[in-house]
């Protein structure tokens, strides 16, 4: 009886230590990533600071101007194309993070998570804190800012696919959707406390805008390097069951068996990235230009434009904890995106249509349009990319979840870079247009994924055949 009791303390104590453990991962990353959304935010709402209307702003009775018309704007950015000189700053960054992506899973899989995701805190930190130094030292060289952008992009390629494969490390696939969906807010709210940051400073000393968030991006690297435990057996907790054993007696087979779901999990890589690629277009547009847009259309002024695009991002909150839920609960991922991004597009268009006509619909159409752009989105670089990285098919190397998941999100970023500089390009000949542009993204989004899958379906049928035919020659032969 002692010996029972001695047991099940000893059981009760692993498992109270284990869920601690899990508990702390999960707050410690979700951190992490806020920080991360957090520093890339400010350019979007200082963009409507640095072209404002001029005629709408109390000169100062000192100041002796020779152009009444941009006199309050910030050179470069005082120039006729400044929606294209905006669209370069968000390339600048967006590509090479597209670019960084791809070989950032490369190095999170090498690399110590705990150093590499440090090292990226800190100087993503140090690079937003030099985008708002420009403000101080009078710097008017777009050459400067671009820069700095394709800096920061290739350090905050750190981000992703590191807290991904070390949350992947900690949980298993029970019910990953619901909690990588409530785990994925962080996106939203780094966007959401990004926006409130920024605007407090925005219309006095832009600046602080990027460097208060570029100090808080760098906290959190130190917090990182003293506090992350990347997997449960550095500090002997058991780990999270991925995949099923294998009946040892059918090496053969087994292989054979892996080659397949081998091609599978390629060909559920290329459906979910070609997805994200047309779901992260449509959320980066958002992202980049959506403060401008109520700007320009509600003629609110930075700050109020800034604190309104918010929502979008609460709306993107409960979307994906939405998305998350449903696809648990049906096991389908894959339909739960699809349906989403349906309903997208029109919400869309009625947004653009009737979005602006009182503060009510304004709120309730970006509720909605969030949750349905970014669930979609979230619940593909989340649960997705772990269901695929922790795969059977690739016995239980836990490392490949971030090879998996930078192939995934790195695809998904071009669609990152591509929305805003077509927004950038588009927007001079009316936002309608940037609207009919997101709307054609949305359902391209769901038809490359439905026919990639057929396709997929189609040849792993062919070969499933061909598994069981050697499966029963096997047998027979004992």
């Amino acid at each position: 009886t002692e010996l029972l009791l001695a047991t099940a303390a000893w059981f009760c104590l692993k498992l109270n230590v284990s869920i601690l453990y899990r508990g702390f991962i999960l707050l410690l990353t979700f951190l992490f990533y806020t920080a991360y959304h957090l520093s890339r935010k400010p350019i979007s709402i200082v963009k409507s600071e640095l072209h404002r209307n001029c005629s709408t702003v109390i000169r100062p009775a000192d100041l002796n101007i020779t152009n009444n018309v941009t006199w309050c704007d910030w050179p470069p950015f005082d120039q006729d194309n400044y929606q294209t000189l905006f669209g370069v700053l968000d390339n600048s960054f967006l590509v090479a993070y597209a670019i960084g992506m791809f070989f950032s899973g490369i190095f999170g899989e090498r690399l110590p998570l705990r150093y590499y995701l440090s090292f990226g805190m800190l100087m993503s930190g140090l690079f937003t804190c030099l985008f708002g130094l420009g403000f101080y030292w009078n710097i008017h060289s777009l050459g400067y800012y671009a820069f700095i952008q394709v800096m920061n992009g290739l350090m905050q390629t750190t981000g992703w696919p590191a807290v991904v494969a070390c949350v992947g490390n900690w949980f298993g696939k029970g019910k990953r959707g619901f909690i990588m969906g409530v785990w994925n807010s962080h996106t939203s709210v780094g966007n959401i406390l990004g926006s409130l940051i920024a605007g407090v400073f925005v219309s006095s000393a832009w600046g602080m805008s990027f460097i208060v968030p570029g100090l808080i991006i760098a906290s959190t690297g130190i917090l990182c390097f003293f506090f992350l435990v990347e997997k449960p057996e550095d500090v002997n907790c058991s780990p999270p069951q991925h995949h099923v054993s294998h009946n040892p007696n059918l090496q053969l087979f087994e292989i054979i068996q892996c080659c397949s779901w081998c091609f599978c999990l390629l060909q559920g890589v290329v459906e979910f990235s070609l997805c994200l690629l047309f779901a992260k277009l449509v959320s980066y547009t958002f992202l980049y230009w959506l403060p401008l847009y109520i700007s320009n259309v509600a003629h609110f002024d930075p700050k109020q434009a800034g604190d309104m695009s918010t929502l979008f991002d609460v709306g993107g909150i409960l979307g994906g904890v939405m998305a998350g839920l449903v696809s648990d609960y049906t096991g389908g991922r894959a339909t739960t995106c699809c349906v989403m991004l349906v309903a997208a597009a029109p919400m869309l268009f009625l947004y653009n249509s009737i979005g602006q006509r009182s503060l009510g619909t304004t709120i309730g159409m970006l509720l909605v349009c969030g949750g349905l752009v970014n669930g979609p989105y979230a619940l593909i670089t989340t649960a997705v990319s772990a269901d695929l990285g922790t795969h059977e098919s690739l016995r239980g190397n836990s490392r490949a979840l971030s090879t998996v998941t930078a192939i995934i999100d790195g695809t998904g970023s071009i669609g990152a870079a591509l929305g805003p500089l077509l927004a950038g390009l588009i927007s001079p000949t009316g936002w309608n247009n940037v609207f009919y542009m997101l709307i054609t993204a949305d359902i391209l989004a769901c038809l490359v994924r439905n026919t990639t899958l057929s396709w997929c379906l189609f040849v792993l049928n062919a070969n499933a055949s061909q598994v069981l035919d050697f499966r029963f020659i096997l047998t027979d032969n004992g």
